[in-house]
């Protein structure tokens, strides 16, 4: 560089600006994980469920049922653990925080508007990450399955990814129900879809009709990437993940829309 060249540098206002909003992000994230900490009563459940059901079914009624059996049991049952932080989550404490006047005064706080959204959707995909490892680790230790280094981390990827979808949805409804009325609204949709995916019984154990509408609901395709993490399906994976994406996108459009109009 020349010596007569002037030296360009950033200016002070644009620089402080842009560090004061990573900072809102990293401050609002950080304030809903001391929240949920401090709320263990709700938190818990969503995680221990998962695992309290995958040690019945999947550890000791699934014992003599071999090792593929095992694989596919741990996969399911992480989809359906990783579905739970998603929708109640995100949903139920939406809903909550809206009847209690939360939004309108975040809204009014000076932070990012996608601050707050974001920082339960970090929440959501850190109990996403507990929950699969405790079943990781029930897994490789109780229920004697073997995975590689790969699997395992393959698997604990797609549980933390996949929550998003479940997150878009469960905003949605919270946008749409009262505090009192998200928890039972929600179990319709957890508990139905999670049976109707094939996450409780293989889909072919399933009625023909059932089968055959399993693609509608994102848990089935979710289901697909699990079980190609602990490589027990082979099929292209693209069209799974298409559809989760555009799944999530579409619940966080409507929740947007739902809450710049009702708020």
């Amino acid at each position: 560089m020349s010596v007569n060249e002037p030296v360009v540098n950033e200016p002070t206002s644009l620089v402080m600006p842009r560090r004061r909003v990573i900072g809102a992000y990293l401050e609002e994230a950080r304030s809903e994980c001391l929240r949920y900490m401090r709320a263990p009563g709700f938190m818990l459940p969503i995680m221990l469920f998962p695992g309290m059901f995958y040690l019945l079914f999947g550890v000791f009624m699934a014992k003599s049922e071999g090792a593929d059996a095992a694989r596919y049991l741990l996969a399911s049952y992480g989809v359906f653990g990783v579905m739970s932080p998603g929708l109640f989550g995100f949903g139920v404490s939406l809903a909550l925080e809206r009847d209690g006047g939360l939004l309108t005064f975040k809204r009014a706080l000076p932070m990012p508007p996608g601050a707050y959204l974001l920082g339960k959707m970090l929440m959501a995909m850190a109990a996403a990450a507990v929950v699969i490892l405790l079943l990781l680790v029930m897994a490789l230790t109780l229920g004697h399955v073997t995975l590689n280094l790969a699997q395992a981390g393959a698997l604990l990827l797609t549980g933390m990814l996949g929550v998003l979808p479940f997150c878009a949805l469960g905003m949605f409804v919270g946008t749409l129900i009262k505090g009192q009325g998200a928890p039972g609204m929600l179990q319709l949709i957890y508990l139905p879809m999670s049976f109707m995916s094939g996450l409780w019984m293989p889909l072919p154990l399933l009625p023909k009709f059932l089968q055959q509408i399993a693609p509608v609901w994102p848990s089935y395709h979710l289901d697909r990437l699990a079980l190609a993490a602990v490589g027990l399906d082979q099929q292209p994976l693209l069209p799974h993940v298409l559809v989760l994406i555009g799944f999530a996108a579409g619940f966080l459009l409507l929740a947007a829309r739902r809450l710049r109009r009702n708020g």
